[in-house]
């Protein structure tokens, strides 16, 4: 199951207002290392399903949060816990890197 895609007028409900840690990847489409991320962001959303939310976000077509959350560059990831910022990827890490931000918001 892919990441699910999500817009600004659904982000303070589906990631600031959620009771479990999200994460989400702040991307565009014409971006080269976010296209390396997408399969890799999609598979980790399937195999943390139950743990971690996962999303996209169009940086292109959804601007708000992008701009509130000061996302500078893409792909940008950012991990929230309890509706706030808990840590933030700059970058394509690999699989390992995003693995391992994970890890640490759902023990």
């Amino acid at each position: 199951m892919p990441a699910v895609h999500v817009k600004d007028s659904e982000f303070e409900e589906k990631v600031l207002k959620s009771d479990k840690p999200v994460m989400v990847d702040f991307f565009a489409p014409w971006c080269g290392p976010c296209k390396m991320a997408a399969p890799i962001i999609d598979e980790l959303a399937e195999r943390y399903k139950d743990k971690i939310d996962i999303y996209k976000l169009n940086v292109d077509e959804e601007q708000k949060y992008a701009g509130q959350f000061g996302v500078m560059s893409i792909p940008t990831v950012i991990v929230f816990k309890d509706g706030k910022e808990a840590e933030r990827q700059v970058g394509f890490p690999g699989e390992q890197g995003f693995v391992a931000m994970i890890e640490r918001y759902i023990r």
